[in-house]
């Protein structure tokens, strides 16, 4: 028998009621202001998901330099004067970095736990990424990301550019599928071998429909992954749970041993796997999804961003194009459409302080992303001027978005400035300054400290290729010149660089050269 409705409105209103008068958090001395929300368990996760940078701003003013927030069942310290960030940096005796992203990492991706003290690995992650990502690894990975960005563009993507006429697509679209391309097969390797494969030109569609595919899982998957963050089940997600599986299907080991070039991270993280952990073969597979999705959910909203604004802006676009075509006279190198590609080391990618300073520009302006510590125990947190206690389990967050759009350290701070980064002599620009104090943290797009995201080198070194190859090979523009910039998706805060609202028209053609 069906109870009334009344009967489970009155259910309804007296659990609200039990969580408001028994389940709500109360502030004791000495613990930062608190909001804990009016929704069981959600707290302020609307309000804040709404539009973080609003709402963090509208609760500095009312209560200050930190305060709580009860989101999502967390409660969140949100620390907001970047003259305490070292504060946070300085407390690892008390806060944990990396329990809250093992964590995320498991739950989203699906494999065991890779924190070593639950016993599934013993491997380093952090180590690892750092030992494959920088020093002399990344210049394998950028000779590598060179080759292949050459390859989509001038050969993989051919049928679009047999003529001088112009291709007319979105621009998001066009840098979603070069750099995935392109990345995936400088990580990933190839399944053909392009100096003695008869069956060559077969055997590259086939793996670039694969490659495409796998795309599309990508973005399948992605678009629900600020969900899984947020702790929701993926199997809510029925597409999204089945093309996080494929992409596990395919980064099998059994498959990724088929494929020639794989980079020094896949090769040594396959060898980890199999000797330092208990995983099965599909949870060794989703660790390495979790390294495709680290390798690409960031990088293609920022190379949008960087060809954005660029074609935006005649004035940074010419600087921009002058100094790439400097660097390649001062190499040697031609341009030309023969089959000889351009070649530009490490050495000569970090000689571009214009590109530089518009990368920055682009990242600031598009970044959302987060630093998370949980604390390990109940400790005293000792700021610039005040201390607060903090409970064990609780997080200390900064969210450098406050930073980036502030009006005293960056004048017009929703402005695209192409040379916002750069001083007079046209050297790198370090010195930001907030309430006549110099700041040491001004720009944070990659986290800080410990946790500083170990692929930073070579995500910038990515998109610097990128548009040095655009600059060389083609000739692009908007389509409508007086497009709006594209808001930004706030679903995703949190998580890094925001991707556009909404895709925007260009057109491309190969130069005559």
């Amino acid at each position: 028998m069906f109870l009334a409705p009344w009967i489970w409105g009155t259910a309804v209103i007296l659990c609200c009621v039990s969580w408001f008068l028994l389940g709500r958090r109360r502030r004791r001395q000495g613990e930062p202001p608190l909001e804990n929300g009016f929704l069981p368990y959600l707290g302020c996760a609307l309000k804040f998901g709404a539009n973080p940078l609003e709402f963090l701003k509208e609760k500095q003013k009312k209560h200050g330099h930190i305060f709580t927030c009860h989101v999502a069942g967390k409660y969140i310290h949100f620390l907001t004067d970047p003259f305490s960030y070292h504060a946070l940096m300085r407390q690892g005796k008390h806060l944990d970095w990396k329990k809250f992203h093992f964590a995320t990492s498991a739950k989203a991706f699906g494999h065991g736990s890779i924190d070593p003290a639950e016993g599934n690995t013993t491997e380093n992650f952090h180590q690892t990424f750092i030992r494959t990502l920088q020093g002399n690894a990344l210049d394998a990975l950028i000779e590598a990301m060179m080759e292949n960005l050459q390859y989509v563009m001038l050969q993989s993507r051919t049928p679009k550019l047999q003529s001088n006429t112009w291709v007319t697509e979105g621009l998001y679209t066009f840098c979603c599928q070069v750099m995935f391309e392109s990345g995936f097969l400088t990580l990933f390797g190839k399944e053909f071998n392009s100096n003695n494969d008869k069956n060559l030109s077969s055997k590259q569609e086939t793996e670039r429909a694969r490659i495409l595919n796998a795309l599309e899982n990508f973005k399948e998957f992605d678009k629900i992954f600020p969900a899984l963050v947020a702790g929701l089940p993926i199997h809510l997600f029925k597409s999204a749970h089945s093309a996080r599986e494929k992409l596990g299907e395919a980064l099998l080991h059994k498959n990724l041993l088929k494929r020639d070039n794989l980079s020094e991270l896949v090769t040594l993280r396959m060898f980890l796997n199999d000797t330092l952990s208990t995983f099965d073969d599909m949870e060794k597979a989703k660790t390495h999804v979790a390294v495709l999705w680290a390798s690409q959910a960031n990088t293609i909203p920022a190379t949008f961003w960087t060809l954005f604004y660029l074609l935006k802006s005649p004035e940074a676009m010419r600087a921009a194009t002058k100094e790439v075509q400097s660097i390649l006279e001062s190499a040697e190198e031609s341009i030309s459409l023969d089959g000889k590609h351009i070649s530009l080391n490490r050495k000569q990618l970090d000689n571009m302080p214009i590109l530089d300073s518009i990368i920055k520009e682009a990242m600031r302006l598009s970044s959302a992303s987060m630093t998370f510590r949980v604390a390990k125990e109940d400790f005293t947190l000792h700021l610039e001027n005040d201390s607060y206690n903090i409970r064990k389990d609780d997080i200390v967050a900064l969210y450098p978005q406050l930073l980036h759009f502030d009006p005293e350290i960056y004048a017009d701070p929703l402005t695209f400035k192409y040379d916002r980064f750069l001083k007079e002599n046209g050297e790198e620009k370090t010195d930001f300054y907030r309430n006549g104090r110099k700041l040491k943290h001004y720009y944070m797009p990659f986290g800080t400290g410990i946790a500083k995201c170990p692929g930073r080198l070579f995500a910038v070194h990515e998109i610097k290729q990128f548009l040095a190859l655009i600059f060389s090979y083609f000739e692009i523009e908007l389509v409508d010149s007086n497009v709006e910039c594209p808001s930004l998706d706030q679903s995703r805060a949190g998580l890094g660089i925001l991707q556009p609202s909404n895709d925007i028209d260009f057109r491309y053609r190969l130069k005559r050269l």
